[in-house]
């Protein structure tokens, strides 16, 4: 529960509120769990069981979509631990696809003041949140639990740019229906475990993932996966207000 309502249903509820007026997008909770799936239909929304074998949540998202009565082209994974997207991402990574991209995936760019913020957070939780390192074009080439990249001379750099090199990646993946399937038919990788990150094994695969930048929401974008993550968002409710829309 975060102040007063469910996670899950805060994530229904702001993918539905994304979601706007884009046509032919079908929103499904994919799970192995049938409280989590009893729990999403009382939000009013379609769930899927899933093989529990299933390791990924990209993984699970390819289940779901091959269970439809006509596989899409394209498949958003959404992940349920991240209600709090920054606005315009979802429709960024949906009109990335539609251009051509394999994979697409939002980044925000960080500025100095979020850089440190980040760096006391990791402090005391350095496996929430996740990093990317890009090249000049939007390909990533790589994702990390540390914050990356390393920064030298910083404090000129400070002096001289007002956001700093570090890009946070937001929780919200799209796929080729080819590039997903490659995915989950390939085995996971040894970095893909250590970091614990389902993304670096495409990389590794050599399947481009493009980023697409997406404004700083004013609520953190990051999973919510430990207690000191309710804390801060629902910190940020009581001064801000919830930004959470609500159920039908």
């Amino acid at each position: 529960m975060i102040a007063g309502r469910s996670l899950l249903h805060r994530t229904i509820a702001m993918a539905r509120a994304a979601m706007g007026s884009l046509p032919d997008i079908d929103l499904v909770v994919a799970t192995d769990d049938d409280g989590i799936a009893g729990h999403a239909r009382t939000a009013g929304c379609e769930a899927v069981m899933t093989d529990s074998a299933i390791a990924t949540g990209s993984g699970r998202a390819l289940a779901a979509a091959l269970a439809r009565p006509v596989p899409p082209r394209f498949v958003v994974n959404l992940q349920g631990d991240s209600p709090f997207q920054p606005e315009g991402a979802l429709s960024a990574v949906i009109s990335s696809l539609r251009a051509g991209a394999r994979v697409a995936t939002p980044v925000i760019a960080l500025d100095w003041d979020a850089l440190d913020a980040l760096r006391g957070h990791k402090s005391r939780s350095p496996f929430s949140g996740t990093i990317c390192a890009r090249a000049a074009d939007g390909r990533a080439l790589w994702f990390s639990k540390m914050i990356i990249p390393a920064i030298r001379d910083e404090a000129a750099l400070r002096r001289t740019e007002p956001l700093s090199p570090v890009w946070r990646h937001v929780g919200l993946y799209g796929y080729a229906m080819e590039a997903l399937t490659r995915f989950e038919q390939a085995a996971p990788t040894e970095l893909e475990r250590l970091e614990g990150l389902e993304q670096l094994r495409l990389l590794e695969l050599g399947i481009a993932v493009t980023t697409v930048p997406v404004a700083s929401p004013l609520f953190d974008s990051s999973g919510i996966d430990t207690e000191e993550d309710i804390a801060r968002v629902e910190a940020l409710i009581a001064i801000h207000g919830d930004p959470t829309p609500p159920l039908p």
